[in-house]
């Protein structure tokens, strides 16, 4: 129970910096959410499909190389994270109708340090919010790498991609965003430091 509270802590924590800060100020998106993102643009694909393509294969390696609980909790991770912002879509409680300078640097950092403590807690619960998240924790196994440095650059990709229909501006900032979500979540999620106990050898007299 303890797990799926903070999952859902996480999600609800995510889904008000996508809303209340990432929309509202016009800042874009990394992983695949971008991508899919991109597909609409290139070809006109509806997100929403191209989001759950995506995520498919990842779902299914994870249910062979993690099991079904895990692969059931980050379909919860997920539901709940889709839900949660349709939830702050619907209450619309914050608006901000200043979204110059300085205040989408504001909001760029306020979304990374929101967001990336958001994913931080359903990561450190043992779920993911998606296929870019399964993704993520394969690849630091492999290489050794931090999570959050493997979503900054997965993120950072995308991005750069993004760069043929977003304005420079928008994608800095969103880089921003995403370069501090990234390491709130490589600080959350490392692992603690084992300091080992020598004991002295008793010296001979």
């Amino acid at each position: 129970m303890k797990r799926i509270v903070t999952i859902l802590a996480g999600t609800l924590l995510m889904a008000f910096g996508y809303y209340t800060l990432n929309e509202q100020f016009g800042l874009a998106e990394g992983g695949f959410i971008g991508l899919s993102l991109l597909g609409r643009y290139f070809f006109d694909i509806n997100p929403s499909i191209s989001m759950i393509v995506l995520d498919i294969p990842f779902f299914i390696g994870a249910l062979y190389f993690k099991g079904k609980r895990f692969v059931s909790e980050a379909f919860v991770s997920a539901g709940a994270l889709s839900l949660f912002y349709e939830m702050w879509h619907q209450l619309d409680l914050f608006h901000f109708p200043e979204q110059a300078w300085p205040a989408t640097l504001i909001a760029a950092i306020a979304s990374g340090i929101i967001t990336g403590y958001g994913l931080g807690l359903v990561l450190k619960s043992g779920a993911a919010t998606g296929g870019d998240d399964l993704l993520s924790m394969g690849l630091s196994k492999v290489t050794g790498l931090s999570i959050g440095t493997i979503l900054f650059s997965l993120d950072a990709i995308v991005l750069v991609i993004s760069l043929v229909y977003l304005p420079v501006s928008l994608t800095l900032y969103t880089l921003l965003a995403v370069a501090i979500a990234g390491r709130v979540v490589s600080v959350m999620t490392r692992e603690p430091v084992t300091v080992p106990v020598v004991t002295p050898t008793p010296q001979l007299k």
